[in-house]
């Protein structure tokens, strides 16, 4: 456990709060501290209101922000009277604590409190800082947990039986530090959970968390067995029995699913270890990780199962309430043949149970060495999966984006029309594989839910390649945009080159029947049944002289297509072609190319890009935008067809 504070990068952050900030992002850039939005801080302060009265305040941190990259506009100040009397209650509901939190703010905009707000409140020191370090949970998590952190830390820490956290976790707090605190206490344990440190300054308060779980780290380092790793590596796994994984999966979720696959050492040791039936059906490492990786993962394949254990362990914990039953589909999968996988409603909640596991394997491993891992029991997981403010978050959420949870492959995705597609999916919620011969592909959006693979389309062993990563990563293929194409030099049919022939064959038909072969049994699996759209031309239709190598690839391509929507009608795929025309911001169109073209009829480049009925150029966006809306579901009765994309044109039309 390292010390990360920095005194001359602390010396930018003046005052409490500010240091507050510097202190909490300390603590959000350690994932053995914090993961994806846990852990909490604050300090106290006193501020002068509009009438120039002083007010305690305690500045607490806000619901939604992560420690990691808070502002000062992330935490909420907070009446610290007014809170702190909270506890002095004998009840409160959670959905009253937080009207109550609200009530106590001293600033109406700021966000909602933590829920663990009115437990800063009656820790008198003025900093405090909440991590769920691994090092901690690992101790606490095992039979004699309580016994081995007494003997850790002595009466430096009160150690606070588990309690659900909210209202009735602050009060238990409040009793065992009048009870339990004494001159060398400079924390608190909260078993199963994690821990606090306090102190004048943030500062203080973190040099004391930092200590406190470096002493955790190296009891566990001194006790500590690790999983053996495999003889073998992860051996390749078959993308399409993949992707009809994710379609069991996405069926018990009742919507599409993300899946990711993991090779990684830690995972794969774990998934291979005699011992998993046992370690890997306790429970996770703090109940708070239920959220996104259920209590239990799902061992082997066996997803209707699986399934069917959730409804009965729902209804076994319900007692009556109404509640709305979440989803029964795992958000973890261990399997001794293929590893781990995780799966979320999109590419941010598959990765983040990725990463919770991960950090659930390493306790695990540490607490196995303590004489074995021991997580709380099945309903203090069920109350937390099912806690009253979670269910009105549920109440509150609105719809996802239209194609959150699907995976679209879009080639030509570096420039030109294949980017706008890929990036109007990405915005409508899908994940993305784009393809391109150009290595820039790679870099084209900063998004997680975005892959980009430098392959060339005509390689047909690179481009199964390029599918089987795209369904290690996200799981399998319901969307296709075939936006790859060239348009050779323009020559009179007598003068075209063979080489030139040939190399729109390869590009524009012969990568298209490669691609859709691979394809099509991931289309076949897709939770809502594939779609593809070729991106075709006006040429088809309507060939322009000196344009035949072009002409005729697209022409071909088209009947692809018609062929497709014949035969892959029957798997719920549907196919259809957009025509567009002159779209002259892609690759395809250079400014002598415009020139060339233009003067073939007459005009000047100004008026070649405007020659449709309309008198308007076409870009790429207004393409994406037909595309994506005919993968969508207004075209969802329509395949084999083609819609052009053109402005109006006489010859056409």
């Amino acid at each position: 456990m390292r010390n990360r504070w920095d005194d001359t990068e602390a010396a930018r952050f003046q005052g409490p709060l500010e240091e507050c900030v510097y202190g909490s992002r300390l603590l959000g850039a350690d994932p053995a501290l914090v993961l994806h939005g846990g852990g909490n801080t604050s300090v106290k302060t006193t501020e002068r209101d509009v009438f120039g009265e002083e007010v305690e305040t305690l500045w607490v941190k806000g619901s939604g922000w992560n420690l990691a990259t808070i502002e000062t506009a992330g935490f909420s100040p907070l009446d610290l009277a007014r809170t702190r009397a909270l506890a002095a209650l004998d009840e409160l509901s959670d959905t009253q604590m937080m009207r109550e939190l609200r009530r106590c703010l001293l600033d109406p905009t700021a966000p909602n409190p933590s829920v663990e707000s009115i437990l800063h409140a009656v820790i008198p020191d003025r900093a405090v800082q909440h991590s769920h370090a691994d090092a901690v949970v690992a101790v606490t998590n095992t039979a004699d947990g309580e016994a081995r952190i007494r003997e850790l830390y002595g009466e430096r820490m009160v150690v606070v039986p588990y309690v659900m956290p909210g209202f009735l976790l602050a009060k238990a707090c409040l009793e065992f530090l009048d009870r339990h605190r004494g001159p060398d206490t400079v924390g608190m344990i909260l078993l199963n959970h994690g821990i606090f440190t306090w102190g004048e300054t943030t500062r203080e308060a973190y040099d004391l968390m930092i200590e406190a779980v470096g002493e955790a780290e190296a009891y566990l380092a001194a006790r500590r067995t690790s999983f053996p790793s495999p003889a073998e590596p992860p051996p390749p796994v078959d993308p399409v029995e993949l992707s009809r994984l994710r379609a069991d999966v996405s069926r018990v979720a009742g919507r599409p699913m993300i899946l990711r696959r993991h090779t990684d050492d830690r995972s794969w040791a774990f998934v291979n270890d005699d011992r998993l039936e046992r370690i890997a059906r306790q429970g996770p490492a703090t109940p708070d990780h239920v959220l996104w990786t259920k209590r239990l993962p799902l061992l082997g394949r066996d997803v209707a199962g699986y399934a069917a254990e959730y409804e009965a362990y729902f209804e076994r914990n319900r007692d009556g309430r109404d509640l709305t039953r979440l989803d029964p589909a795992p958000r973890v999968i261990l399997d001794q043949a293929w590893g781990m996988v995780t799966a979320g409603v999109d590419v941010a909640a598959a990765d983040r149970a990725a990463d919770i596991y991960l950090h659930t394997i390493d306790v695990i491993e540490a607490a196995e060495g303590l004489g074995g891992y021991v997580a709380l029991g099945e309903r203090e997981i069920f109350d937390v999966e099912y806690w009253e403010l979670e269910q009105a978050k549920l109440a509150l959420a609105g719809p996802a984006r239209r194609f959150t949870g699907e995976v679209a492959v879009v080639t030509g995705a570096a420039s030109g029309i294949g980017r706008a597609c890929a990036e109007a999916l990405l915005s409508a919620g899908a994940a993305v594989a784009g393809f391109d011969v150009a290595d820039s592909v790679v870099d084209a959006f900063e998004a997680r839910a975005f892959l980009g693979i430098p392959v060339d389309v005509t390689d047909s062993e690179a481009l199964a390649g390029a599918v089987a990563a795209t369904v290690e990563r996200f799981g399998g293929v319901d969307m296709v945009v075939a936006a790859a194409g060239v348009f050779p030099m323009s020559a009179p049919l007598a003068d075209t080159e063979a080489e030139e022939w040939r190399r729109a064959m390869a590009v524009n038909v012969d990568a298209l029947v490669s691609l859709f072969g691979l394809v099509h049994p991931h289309l076949a699996a897709a939770p809502r049944g594939g779609r593809v759209v070729v991106v075709g031309s006006k040429n088809v239709p309507a060939p322009g002289p000196g344009a035949v190598a072009y002409s005729a690839s697209k022409a071909a391509a088209n009947q692809v297509v018609r062929v497709a929507a014949l035969e892959w009608a029957s798997d719920g795929i549907r196919v259809n072609t957009v025509h567009p025309d002159a779209v002259f911001d892609t690759g395809l169109w250079t400014s002598e190319l415009v020139a060339e073209r233009a003067a073939r009829y007459g005009m000047t480049p100004e008026e070649y890009r405007t020659r449709n009925l309309l008198g308007i150029e076409i870009t790429s966006a207004q393409v994406a935008r037909l595309v994506t809306a005919m993968l969508d579901e207004p075209f969802a009765a329509t395949t084999g067809a083609q819609v052009p994309v053109d402005g109006g044109s006489d010859r056409v039309i």
